[in-house]
């Protein structure tokens, strides 16, 4: 069971027709997204989330109670799993751009569907394990299309924002299905946690079929039906505009001709462009380094309170709660101004510094008194949350705006892999070289993601470089 950190409506009860907007209660009107793309994905992704939410609270005591399986061999299986995950992306993305994203993605999410029903079935260890890769596989596969696919249907400059938006209403659903999984979790019976596994399998065949009814829009199409829904929303008349036409290639999404197929690969050469971009790879790289965040907080913060400080048991949960709520209130607005890729990078940059100062007043919680040292963690946790609405900003606008507008898959594909090696490699490295040598394990974590952050301009500017040396089509 694996959670898909993509963000993924159902038009019949999650999206409501734009003729049909005047008709809702004010109140809700200003909370619904102006893009009805985002609307119908804003529907998805919270069918999806909530499917993960209650599947992953019950995770664990499923695998171990229900299959039998030790600590040891459940952490054996997700680390293969984790590796698949990583190898499948590149291909998934490949195979987005080639056949369509919406059409890989469908097929994708379905073959999930069958593998996470395929738990209940499982009565040995080698069939959990195969399982779990192949879960995994198709999980980290489907994120690369599911960012291609955004990149297909939303307009340039709304990409990020949408996906923050999204973002929000993947924590409002784990939040939701975190809490259905509470009440599994208190029942504690086998056919409970069969349910559970057996209801995020059927999300996932809803969001498959609601994948396949989304239609897919060319983004200029997007953007002009969401100016005129703004203008109609505001009461005003549109401007008429004055752009050239590669701005308005560039706010719209629509592929500009000068925009080359490979950037800085030589003609004739073929394969997978994104392995062969030396810039996109190294930001891929450090945001993967970055990445390290999520397994701060969902291990390195835990162990840190049970094990290293006197603080109450109950801060594990206090964090995932701040966090959480941070997350949703500050998401959307930490992705104003990141569109160009310098401002990209500078909240990369500052999500580097942030992320170094959350370690080091995680540190200090080591020797305080408990209320103290809670109060402590949690103004590192704060920290962190900031950090982490702006790295993600930071990450999906340069993830984008360095592919151009062509091969979006591959080049998700590729990000995305980064991704999951991030994921994948977290947990173990955060629980043995920081957590094992204490506060000075958090100095040098800090100092490795303030060093990310930084390198992040030179990245930025290595790219502005080799696409100045690019001849105009």
């Amino acid at each position: 069971m694996t959670t898909s950190p993509a963000e993924s409506s159902a038009p019949s009860f999650a999206v409501p027709e734009p003729g049909r907007s005047s008709r809702l209660p004010e109140a809700l009107r200003r909370r619904l997204h102006p893009d009805p793309t985002v609307r119908r994905l804003a529907g998805i992704t919270l069918v999806n989330t909530v499917g993960n939410g209650l599947s992953l609270s019950v995770a664990v005591l499923f695998f171990t109670r229900v299959l039998g399986l030790s600590a040891a061999q459940l952490g054996f299986g997700m680390t293969a799993a984790g590796l698949c995950g990583v190898v499948a992306s590149v291909p998934a993305g490949r195979a987005a751009d080639r056949w369509g994203a919406r059409r890989v993605l469908v097929a994708l999410v379905s073959a999930e569907a069958v593998g996470i029903a395929g738990y209940v079935l499982v009565h040995s260890y080698p069939a959990f394990v195969l399982l779990a890769c192949a879960v995994s596989a198709v999980d980290r596969g489907s994120s690369a299309a599911r960012n291609a696919l955004y990149a297909e249907v939303l307009p340039a400059d709304r990409r990020v924002a949408g996906r923050a938006h999204l973002r929000v209403v993947t924590n409002i659903g784990i939040c939701l299905g975190t809490g259905l999984g509470a009440i599994a979790l208190q029942l504690d019976t086998r056919a409970v946690y069969l349910s559970a596994i057996l209801a995020d399998a059927v999300s996932y065949v809803a969001v498959a079929f609601l994948l396949h009814r989304l239609p897919v829009v060319a983004a200029a199409s997007v953007a002009a039906s969401v100016a005129a829904e703004s203008r109609d929303r505001a009461g005003t008349p549109g401007a008429s505009g004055t752009e050239g036409d590669s701005g308005a290639a560039a706010r719209s999404g629509t592929a500009n001709p000068s925009d080359p197929v490979d950037k800085g690969v030589k003609p004739g050469r073929r394969g997978n462009p994104a392995l062969r971009d030396g810039p996109f790879l190294a930001v891929t790289a450090l945001c993967s380094v970055l990445g390290l965040q999520f397994a701060v907080l969902e291990v390195g913060v835990p162990l840190w309170i049970l094990q290293q400080t006197d603080a109450p048991r109950i801060t594990v949960a206090g964090s995932l709660v701040v966090n959480t709520l941070m997350v949703i209130a500050l998401q959307v607005r930490a992705t104003r101004g990141t569109e160009e890729r310098t401002a990209a990078a500078r909240a990369c940059r500052r999500a580097g510094l942030l992320l170094a100062a959350s370690c080091l007043v995680l540190a200090l919680a080591h020797g305080l008194p408990g209320i103290l040292a809670a109060v402590v963690v949690l103004a590192g946790i704060a920290l962190q949350s900031l950090a982490e609405v702006m790295g993600q900003a930071g990450g999906w606008a340069l993830s984008y705006d360095l592919a151009g507008e062509r091969g979006h898959g591959a080049y998700q594909g590729v990000f995305n892999a980064g991704t999951a090696a991030a994921l994948m490699a977290g947990p173990a490295l955060v629980s043995t070289a920081v957590i094992g040598f204490g506060p000075a394990g958090w100095a040098v974590l800090g100092a490795v993601l303030a060093a990310a952050g930084l390198a992040m301009g030179p990245a930025v500017r290595w790219a502005g470089r080799r696409d100045a040396r690019l001849p105009a089509a």
